[in-house]
């Protein structure tokens, strides 16, 4: 199925709050939902083909978003429970760290995106049920540096490109100009690449368009205090952005006040 006929009928069987747009690896179609992260941020899910079966997928953004929050490796045996009960409630499953369910034709798509969706969103939540503090990650780090620095800023703001709408992680004013910032941070290379691909789809969308949105600068802040990027993955986004090292905040800096 094509980007639009994905759209049509999600389109027919949802509310209009799914968003449909294609990325740049050949077959694979975003679906932003209507769902949230903890954190704000999108609850994103994908469709592709895969051998003869149609899969809906979230590429393991939840349960990498659920572990970046705390500093250990694993989940414990109790979370592993909650997240296998709640994709089975759904009628889902996890291979290889994705949440994902095939569909057979266009009466079950609807009901894919939506129950991927939705255990997505839910194990997320299960952040609620941590008993220890929080490991700051690199996005509350960058919040504080830019409010060390007297940065005017604000988070998690929602903006609609050409085709969809994305959370950017923070909007930045410096110098009368505001410059919209995402900050990649992943502790995989698989998990990396996916965020490479996400961001470039999102930079793609959002540059040119018309107003004060189309011409802020896009900048691509890099987590690199982890060795997971590889170096065609940064190139490829500063075709549609200015990557910039977090291990080089003065870099940072400068890509935020330059003219």
């Amino acid at each position: 199925m094509t980007t639009d006929q994905i759209g049509e009928v999600l389109d027919d069987t949802l509310p209009g709050l799914f968003e449909c747009s294609a990325m740049s690896k050949p077959g694979v179609v975003r679906v932003a939902t209507p769902l949230l992260y903890p954190d704000g941020g999108i609850v994103d899910v994908y469709t592709y083909q895969n051998g003869d079966q149609q899969v809906i997928t979230d590429f393991g953004d939840a349960l990498e978003w659920l572990g970046m929050q705390y500093a250990e490796t694993r989940l414990s045996p109790a979370r592993q429970w909650m997240v296998d009960y709640m994709c089975q409630t759904l009628g889902v499953e996890i291979e290889n760290g994705a949440i994902q369910t095939a569909y057979g034709d266009d009466k079950e798509l609807a009901s894919a995106v939506h129950r991927v969706a939705q255990a997505a969103a839910r194990v997320a939540d299960i952040w609620f049920t941590l008993r220890i503090r929080p490991v700051e990650g690199a996005a509350g780090e960058v919040e504080s540096w830019l409010g060390e620095h007297s940065f005017t800023f604000s988070k998690g703001v929602s903006r609609t490109g050409r085709s969809s709408r994305w959370t950017v992680d923070f909007e930045v004013t410096a110098g009368g100009r505001a410059s919209l910032v995402f900050v990649l941070s992943s502790r995989s290379r698989a998990a990396a690449g996916l965020a490479c691909e996400k961001a470039y789809s999102a930079c793609s969308d959002l540059r040119g368009l018309p107003g004060e949105a189309g011409r802020a600068p896009i900048i691509s802040l890099f987590d690199d205090t982890v060795d997971v990027w590889r170096e065609e993955d940064i190139e490829k986004l500063q075709g549609v952005s200015r990557p910039a090292m977090w291990s080089r905040p003065d870099d940072f800096e400068r890509a935020l006040t330059a003219g």
